[in-house]
């Protein structure tokens, strides 16, 4: 399968809403889990994985029916963005978590500890790239937590410093990333929030954590960074602008995802990344209500204004994990509806 040829193609963050049948939406609301949240599902392991399988055509069909271009499996298996892959690693202590400070400042988060070499044991997502390539004929994007993010929601206990522990993480990240590419992976994207969160540290060595991890590989490569799901840091507490942008230039990603709908960025800020296609966030997930195709459609205008169509693919803000289903069904259909009237405009 190969990636759409028209202008400014759609997509999606990454994760979309797990049933109520499947996930305590309650349990889950309440953080992001660093450790493995088990309690989540619904169904006893013996029935876990026809479930998330059946959840999964779901979110694939609903974006497929939305008109989205590369769709993803909707995350469904994952109890967090970045939870399942960390906590699947030889040297890593899940059982026994540390307690550390969450990015939002205010709430303290147990997460795994470093406590010997970081090593992939074996394929953790490829069943999942694998069922979603078998069940979509659409372009097939797949998302992995970045080494940088990983490194920061982790207690090191073994390596010398976090630099050390991140390109180990990297290593992890690029033999996972070639194994998802040869199972028919169209686009790769890592997500790397933190590099924002800690600009000094990502200034040392983020870019290089990533492109380690991105090493080798021949599809579409996206970085994705973002202020934190809507449903857990409000509009509010969002600055305007990111700490750490221009720096993701030097990356070796060929695209930069970023969420600008509910900060209501600044889109001067993309002549810093004058390199990159930009995954352009235009869907406020902070908002409950269904934004109109006609906002959607200046969102996209206002994007077109610093970046030409063929370097413009449209995205919500985020991850829609937290979203009521039929609300985030309708903030894509709406996106798409947008894009499609954005097009017919630039012939």
């Amino acid at each position: 399968m190969n990636l759409p040829t028209h202008p400014l193609p759609t997509t999606v963050v990454g994760s979309y809403p797990q049933p109520e049948w499947l996930v305590d939406r309650a349990m889950l609301s309440k953080s992001v889990p660093r450790t493995r949240m088990h309690a989540m599902w619904r169904l006893p392991a013996e029935h876990l994985q026809e479930a998330q399988d059946d959840a999964t055509i779901v979110a694939i069909r609903d974006m497929e029916r939305a008109g989205i271009d590369i769709v993803t499996d909707g995350e469904i298996r994952r109890e967090s963005y970045s939870n399942r892959f960390a906590t699947a690693l030889d040297g890593i202590d899940a059982d026994n978590p540390a307690i550390i400070t969450a990015r939002t400042g205010n709430t303290q988060t147990p997460v795994p500890r470093v406590v010997g070499p970081v090593k992939r044991k074996g394929p953790v997502e490829l069943p999942d790239m694998q069922f979603l390539r078998k069940n979509t004929d659409r372009a097939a994007k797949i998302t992995l937590p970045g080494p940088f993010t990983m490194s920061q929601q982790a207690k090191n206990e073994f390596y010398e410093d976090d630099e050390e522990l991140a390109m180990a993480l990297a290593a992890a990240v690029n033999a996972e990333a070639r194994d998802l590419e040869k199972a028919g992976a169209d686009v790769i994207q890592l997500d790397e929030p933190w590099v924002r969160n800690n600009p000094e540290l990502a200034k040392r060595y983020a870019v290089k954590a990533i492109n380690r991890a991105l090493e080798g590989l021949t599809v579409t490569t996206v970085v994705h960074l973002c202020f934190g799901y809507a449903a857990v840091v409000p509009g509010s507490n969002k600055p305007a602008g990111y700490s750490f942008l221009a720096e993701l230039d030097d990356t070796i990603a060929d695209q930069i995802s970023i969420e600008a709908a509910q900060p209501k960025l600044d889109l001067g800020v993309l002549k810093d990344l004058s390199s990159k296609t930009i995954m352009l966030g235009v869907l406020d997930l902070g908002n409950p209500e269904i934004e109109t195709v006609p906002v959607v459609a200046d969102r996209i205008r206002n994007g077109l204004k610093h970046v030409s169509a063929e370097r413009l693919v449209v995205a919500p803000d985020c991850g829609m994990k937290y979203m009521p289903r039929h609300v985030a069904f309708g903030k894509l259909k709406a996106m798409c509806d947008a894009a499609a009237t954005v097009r017919s405009e630039i012939g």
